[in-house]
């Protein structure tokens, strides 16, 4: 007798393919999360190895300062120096990898060398939230002003407004912010003598409690409008520029002519249908420009003197304070592998036409 076989109902195979569906992303999350965490781990050691290539250790520095500013001899410098560093500049190598990893698991980033007391999650806590709060509000302003102008540069492409932002944006968009800040500080600043550049050194005046309040907020934004400054002048061109060419390929989609087959107005078009798709290739980019806030604000804080994280990791460097370095560097690892992986996951959600499957993974 022949085996019959069963066939499979139309419901059940749509129930068995959502099912797979689901494995498959499960699996694409899964392997993300994965390599997220390795390449975390790849880079933490790399950064604990990379930063006791600096010439000198923080005692050898601390040694010399005192030397110079002091003139104190070698041996009482040395001993002072034994008396507050909790650091022994002949440990292994291995061993001390191994003292860094085993604080890591246990989420502790260690202590400063040069601040006895002082934990590096405190000193990053402190530093911190001015970077978030300068490089934050500037990142979000050059990305709105960004995909507006950038717009406009699309429909008026070939007119003397797309001509004049094209160049704007070209310029702009190609000098370092760190070499903005100091143009702007030498000739605003010093030779015509606009800005009070010493009034705005630090992330808020002497004496100005840290609180919620409008007179506290405004003067942190005053403190902080040289940075952002030259965060949303050297940002916004490129924005421009990224939302002109994706907005000027989006007008040239089918969907949009058959939008205006169907009479439907140049302005629900433009918003409708041309500006939500238009931005989709700038919301990858945003969600990665978050994870660059601490790493880009480096030479701009140091130069505009804006007591932020790359304030602090700028003064680590010089004084080769390892834990604070180490601590600061991972943050911003940690940071852009997060950003990388939350746009990677969104971005399906996003734009529809995008399906994550088990190959992508």
């Amino acid at each position: 007798m022949a085996a019959t076989e069963r066939l499979d109902t139309p419901i059940e195979q749509e129930k068995g393919s959502k099912t797979s569906g689901r494995r498959s992303t499960t699996r694409y999350i899964i392997g993300r999360i994965v390599k997220a965490l390795l390449t975390i781990y790849v880079v933490a050691t790399a950064i604990f190895f990379l930063v006791r290539l600096l010439p000198g250790n923080p005692v050898d520095v601390y040694i010399n300062q005192q030397i110079a500013q002091y003139g104190m001899s070698y041996t009482e410098a040395a001993n002072q120096a034994a008396g507050l560093f909790a650091f022994d500049p002949n440990e292994s190598k291995l061993m001390q990898y191994l003292h860094y990893l085993g604080g890591l698991v246990q989420g502790d980033l260690g202590t400063s060398l040069l601040s006895p007391g002082s934990s590096v999650a405190e000193q990053i806590g402190a530093y911190l939230p001015w970077t978030l709060f300068s490089v934050g509000i500037a990142l979000i302003i050059s990305f709105v002003l960004g995909i507006g102008i950038g717009m406009m540069m699309a429909y008026r492409r070939g007119g003397i407004f797309d001509h004049a932002m094209t160049l704007f944006a070209s310029v702009t968009h190609s000098i370092p912010n760190f070499l903005l800040a100091m143009m702007i500080i030498v000739f605003f600043g010093v030779q015509m003598e606009l800005l009070p550049i010493a009034e705005m050194r630090g992330a808020y005046s002497p004496g100005v409690k840290p609180e919620f309040s409008i007179y506290f907020l405004s003067d942190a934004l005053y403190h902080a409008a040289l940075p952002m400054f030259v965060y949303v002048l050297t940002s916004l061109g490129g924005w421009m520029l990224v939302m002109k060419s994706s907005t000027v390929e989006t007008l040239g989609e089918d969907y949009v002519t058959v939008a205006r087959a169907r009479g439907l107005t140049d302005r629900r078009i433009q918003f409708q249908y041309v500006g939500r798709n238009a931005m989709l290739p700038l919301f990858t980019s945003f969600v990665l420009s978050l994870g660059f806030v601490v790493g880009g604000s480096i030479l701009v804080e140091q130069v505009t003197q804006y007591q932020g994280i790359g304030f602090l990791l700028y003064e680590a460097v010089q004084r080769r304070d390892y834990p604070v370095l180490q601590g600061i560097l991972l943050i911003v690892t940690v940071s852009v592998v997060l950003a990388n992986l939350v746009a990677d996951l969104l971005y399906s959600r996003v734009d529809p036409r995008i399906r994550i499957t088990s190959e992508e993974g």
